[in-house]
């Protein structure tokens, strides 16, 4: 069974270009454009991992992560954090974010890194 891969980005050119590539690889991948939508759509699909943007209209990442802690069986979801913010790892890291990868940043670069996480 194929994993699930959660892309959360207002960027949409970003998430089908990232969304292409991880269907190309064989992973199932839910997209979402906001954080409230995103919440949604954990709850609906329950990923394996998530790829998380933190400077999102509605429902900011910094938000999304304090949120997701509240939706049971989320807790463990591995978070990659794909930001422009250069200065966060260690606020990243304290999160609970598994991998932090500043934008841009190669589709083929975050594959890899998956695949670390999710062995598939």
């Amino acid at each position: 069974m194929s994993k699930t891969i959660l892309i959360v980005d207002d960027d949409p050119t970003l998430v089908r270009v990232l969304g292409q590539t991880l269907e190309k690889e064989g992973y199932q991948t839910v997209l979402a454009y906001d954080g409230a939508e995103a919440l949604k759509k954990v709850q609906e699909a329950n990923p394996d991992l998530i790829i998380l943007d933190i400077q999102m209209p509605k429902i900011h990442g910094y938000a999304f992560l304090f949120e997701l802690r509240k939706i049971e069986g989320a807790q463990n979801i591995p978070i990659f954090v794909l930001t422009s913010n250069e200065d966060m790892g260690d606020i990243f890291t304290a999160e609970g974010v598994k991998e932090y990868l500043i934008k841009p940043c190669a589709p083929q670069t975050v594959l890899a890194k998956i695949r670390q996480y999710l062995q598939n």
